[in-house]
């Protein structure tokens, strides 16, 4: 049976403060209404010129994460976690559409300028040079997505470690996409190790 959707979420503060990776989660499904409000609040993550050039690939069916966990070198979350998600970035598709990036307040010559600059800037990069752009915007929505889970009540483990090429096959990938990381997610069965971060000194400095 599928679990009931809840409206109850916890603060930012506390998604954050809460989180840890965890790799074996409970026997229950993702209630579809739950996966959908996740995504409803990743989709406002910002990038730059509103590109927006990250994809989403939600994988609950059982034969596919046994066949992604082969390809994430036998990572048992993959398989515990009721639903996997793929995060890749995709700027050819994103420079094939750019007009629906562009803010619909602007008037028709606008739109067309901006289109057109647009173009212009991400044409005169490689595949590979625009594909790395792309991914540094889609790592911003990654981070979102693991804050949107853990404040909905769920678990996640962020994952790089996994054969690409194997990954994009399964999932009919262009060989032009890139990989922000493979999130399992779920309800926890248990609890992750406690936080060990540098000191505050370490990482800030004010200028």
């Amino acid at each position: 049976m599928t679990q009931k959707t809840t409206e109850q979420t916890i603060s930012v503060q506390q998604a954050i403060e809460s989180r840890h990776s965890i790799r074996k989660f409970v026997q229950q499904p993702i209630d579809r209404q739950d996966l959908q409000k996740i995504f409803e609040l990743v989709r406002l993550s910002p990038s730059a010129w509103n590109l927006q050039p990250w994809r989403f690939h939600v994988v609950t069916d059982v034969n596919l994460k046994e066949k992604l966990e082969e390809a994430a070198y036998g990572q048992k979350q993959v398989t515990s976690a009721p639903a996997v998600i793929v995060v890749t970035s995709d700027m050819e598709d994103v420079l094939a559409n750019l007009r629906d990036t562009v803010h619909p307040g602007l008037s028709e010559e606008q739109k067309e300028k901006e289109v057109a600059n647009l173009s212009a800037f991400f044409n005169g990069m490689s595949v590979e040079e625009r594909g790395q752009w792309g991914l540094t915007q889609t790592n911003i929505a990654f981070g979102f997505l693991m804050t949107a889970v853990q404040g909905y009540g769920y678990a996640s483990n962020p994952m790089l470690g996994f054969d690409q090429d194997k990954v994009k096959e399964l999932l009919k990938l262009p060989e032009h996409v890139k990989f922000a990381g493979i999130l399992p997610i779920g309800k926890p069965d248990g609890e992750g190790y406690p936080h060990h971060r540098f000191d505050f000194n370490k990482i800030v400095t004010f200028h």
